[in-house]
């Protein structure tokens, strides 16, 4: 008589709070890498609920080997919040205090750069000033996940921000310092141009669209 085959291990199931997420392109490189473990049958990333779910072989891999790869992609396994965790709490405050300090300083950068009336002799100064901080400290955040994004050779959203904002701010502030006596001044008539308040704007606008996204996901949750 033949003997039968070894009965098959039931798969199990693992849901996996997912940081530093920021578009599709981050789902899809944490979905791939997850796929391509030994024992995943399968593996699924929902970037709005920051959320990875695995099925499994818990005889061959688990949940440390899932934590390794993601954080080998540049990512991080989170834990989920318990009765009474004000992390959640306390990443929205920082986000909203972050977002409120941003559009202080970039407001009057705007006004600077789009009101002809305003620009008063050595305006781009003032607005170098206030738009460095905005770029470098608010849109910090920005700038670290592309450092990491490229440390794995993957572009995201990130990317995209940081190179625009750093590339009108590092332009802007060139064309400040590159200014000689006698040439007409950096964004007056005749001088080149200064893109402070692109730089500037662009920081508030995304960090407003992340701090709307986790105060729904929160409100959701």
């Amino acid at each position: 008589m033949a003997a039968t085959a070894p009965e098959r291990a039931e798969s199990t199931r693992v849901d996996l709070p997912i940081e530093g997420m920021t578009c599709a392109a981050c789902a899809s490189r944490i979905e791939r890498g997850l796929n391509r473990l030994d024992g995943v049958a399968s593996a699924s990333v929902n970037l709005a609920a920051e959320r990875a779910t695995v099925v499994y072989d818990p005889a061959v891999t688990g949940r440390p080997a899932f934590e390794e790869k993601v954080a080998a992609l540049g990512y991080a396994v989170g834990r989920d919040p318990g009765p009474g965790d004000s992390d959640a709490d306390d990443l929205e405050r920082a986000q909203r205090g972050r977002l409120l300090a941003a559009v202080a300083l970039a407001a009057p950068v705007l006004l600077l750069g789009m009101i002809p009336a305003l620009q008063y002799p050595g305006w781009a100064w003032l607005a170098a000033v206030l738009a460095t901080p905005v770029v470098l400290w608010a849109g910090s955040g920005f700038h670290r996940a592309a450092l990491a994004g490229l440390r794995h050779r993957a572009a995201t959203m990130d990317t995209l921000v940081s190179l625009g904002t750093l590339a009108a701010w590092g332009w802007s502030v060139a064309a400040l310092l590159a200014n000689r006596p006698g040439q007409p001044a950096p964004g007056e008539p005749g001088g080149p141009h200064l893109y402070f308040e692109v730089a500037a704007i662009i920081v508030v606008v995304v960090l407003f669209g992340r701090w709307l996204e986790q105060r729904a996901r929160r409100r959701s949750g």
